[in-house]
């Protein structure tokens, strides 16, 4: 890497960011996800590598770092959208429901099947490699399903969201149990992991009142990365004391969207509106362009490590598809009970990504199994991808095909109404 001249890497920077804006304009009208063609764009670099003298495990550092910040900003990005209304807490229930229900299922179903096929695989291992598989990406679903209606979209959000979040604290729960000594019971352990959540809510609600507080004051007109700084800190600290550092981010998130919430009575009079507003709004443009950025970068070096050799397996593709039909079962049954009959598009929007990356190449020493291939990984990734794609697809034409038939129908004499003083119509004619 040091080899390369840095005039080429600043050209191939610019032009990959140049091609993920083409990407996400080409995806607004098609419903092909943007994250797809990134990777596919990853893929097709691979041929330059021996060209400029550049390995694929070059790359692995900073694709870790890459995931990590682009999770953060992901999450941040996504709490930011979220209203916390009397209206929205039926949906964010079901959709916290969905995703933790469908996380434990899937994450059940898929390790027996890695430990039907492969006899050797512990249930512990099959749960840590099972775990990342089982996770939404919110990092493809959220830039995806902005076409969609306000309710499914808001689903979406919540639901992708929740599911990184669990899904990580389930990874480190699982890790965790790696720690505990044998004189300790099941008990014990999983009163120490809800004592650690308990503690990193109450952290992240002091820090993020603080935080607000602090920066409104601050004058400088460079504090929103400063900002973004300290939340990256708080998030590296909470991971070095093993606290779900998550948490922090998505409750810092809410708690400044919906200040009005939670600065009542007393607290109302710590807060300068305002200047907190003022925070929020630079804070929301300035997440939204560095997870884009982040985002894009990501996928693509994720696609430059890409082995499709592995594709060729029989195994491989057999072990994958059946976890990928346990993931749209359970989703299935998940839907109808809480959503009801209209399901698609969001049966089939359950694509796998950066968080399955990032956890997969962080499964323990201790408990990796020499016979998974990786290519399962790959399968389940590109696989979800695709359906995603192809169910997206169908659901903007036929979106499209309804409109084109209400406005080609003819309107009938109830439906038909005179311009009122406020309409457009009558607004127009002035």
């Amino acid at each position: 890497m040091e080899s390369v001249d840095p005039y080429y890497l600043i050209m191939a920077a610019t032009v990959i960011i140049i091609l993920s804006f083409v990407f996400g304009e080409i995806s607004q009208k098609t419903n092909v996800p943007s994250v797809l063609m990134l990777i596919v764009l990853g893929i097709a670099m691979q041929p330059i590598l021996p060209i400029i003298h550049v390995g694929k495990d070059d790359f692995f550092p900073v694709l870790k770092i890459l995931g990590t910040v682009g999770l953060i900003m992901i999450v941040l990005e996504a709490a930011l959208e979220l209203e916390l209304k009397r209206e929205k807490y039926i949906p964010i229930a079901k959709a916290m429901g969905v995703a933790l229900v469908g996380l434990i299922g899937s994450t059940w179903i898929a390790a027996e099947i890695m430990q039907y096929f492969m006899s050797d695989m512990t249930t512990q291992q099959a749960w840590f490699y099972a775990t990342p598989l089982s996770i939404l990406s919110s990092a493809i679903i959220i830039p995806s399903v902005m076409g969609l209606s306000e309710a499914k979209r808001e689903f979406h959000i919540y639901e992708s969201t929740f599911s990184d979040i669990m899904g990580i604290m389930l990874f480190y729960f699982l890790a965790g149990q790696l720690e505990v000594t044998e004189a300790a019971s099941n008990a014990d352990s999983f009163f120490s992991f809800g004592g650690n959540l308990v503690l990193t809510i109450v952290l992240s609600f002091i820090a993020s009142y603080l935080i607000i507080f602090i920066f409104q004051h601050i004058k400088s007109h460079v504090k929103l990365f400063l900002l973004i700084a300290v939340l990256l800190l708080l998030y590296a600290i909470g991971k070095k004391m093993h606290l779900s550092s998550l948490i922090i981010i998505l409750i810092f998130g809410l708690l400044i969207a919906n200040m009005q919430l939670f600065f009542r009575g007393r607290l109302g009079g710590f807060l300068h509106l305002e200047k907190a507003k003022h925070i929020y709004e630079g804070l929301h443009v300035v997440t939204m362009e560095t997870a884009f950025v982040v985002r894009t970068f990501f996928f693509v070096i994720f696609g430059v490590t890409i082995s499709l050799i592995s594709l060729k397996s029989i195994d491989v593709a057999m072990i994958s598809l059946l976890i990928m039909v346990s993931i749209y079962a359970i989703r299935y049954v998940l839907l109808r009970l809480t959503v009801g009959a209209d399901i698609v598009p969001q049966l089939f929007v359950a694509p796998r990504g950066l968080i399955t990356v990032l956890l997969f190449y962080d499964i323990p020493e201790a408990v990796k199994f020499p016979g998974f291939e990786d290519g399962i990984l790959l399968f389940v990734i590109i696989g979800t991808s695709i359906i995603m794609t192809v169910a997206m697809v169908y659901d903007k034409r036929r979106t499209g095909a309804a409109i084109r038939k209400a406005k080609g129908s003819p309107v009938g004499f109830e439906e038909w109404k005179a311009p009122t003083l406020e309409s457009p119509a009558q607004e127009k004619s002035h």
